[in-house]
């Protein structure tokens, strides 16, 4: 057997196998939407116990010096921008909502990475727990309140979390596999 000429990790990594059989496929968008359930399901129940539970002691409880459990409706987006949309925000922001969703399950038929599947079930569970929230609530519920020297990071939840480090994940994936293909690329230069 011929020695590869570079070391594995700057061999191509594919990102996309159209050759991906239904079952592989099948998988992956089992993979994804049970985490994408596990994520909803975990948001929601959060989001129940922490508003019963404030609602029958005070409003903001402070855990540590840096991190409270506090009361907080965002009728917006992340960090509460889009806050002005009035009455229309919460169809306007879940149909989008509902729309990028839709887009990262297509991606998710065709990713054979088991973490990308994780990732994308993160951000899609995590948008679907919002989504529920505008619906049933008219207002995404926050309760995540970290802060330092008198500065408040804006309130966010598990949804939030999960959506956050998803993204993250995706990221880190495509910034890795750009830079393995540059990689490669100029170690074939040299070779030449």
């Amino acid at each position: 057997m011929e020695k590869p000429k570079y070391p594995l990790h700057l061999q191509a990594k594919p990102t996309y196998n159209p050759a991906l059989s239904i079952k592989t496929k099948g998988v992956a968008v089992l993979v994804g939407l049970s985490i994408a359930l596990l994520v909803s399901v975990l948001d929601q129940l959060s989001k129940i116990l922490i508003f019963g539970y404030l609602s029958e002691t005070a409003p903001v409880i402070e855990v540590t010096s840096f991190f409270n459990i506090v009361t907080a409706w965002n009728t917006g987006v992340s960090f509460s921008m889009f806050n002005d949309l009035g009455v229309n925000g919460v169809y306007i922001l879940s149909s989008f909502a509902l729309l990028v969703a839709g887009a990262l399950i297509y991606w998710l038929k065709n990713e054979d990475k088991r973490y990308m599947q994780i990732a994308l079930g993160m951000v899609i569970g995590g948008a679907i727990g919002n989504v529920i929230d505008r619906i049933r609530l008219g207002a995404v519920f926050d309760f995540l309140d970290i802060h330092a020297f008198g500065y408040h990071w804006p309130a966010f939840n598990v949804a939030d979390s999960f959506i956050c480090i998803g993204a993250f994940l995706i990221i880190l994936d495509g910034l890795c596999n750009k830079n393995c293909t540059k990689s490669q690329n100029f170690h074939e230069g040299i070779d030449q």
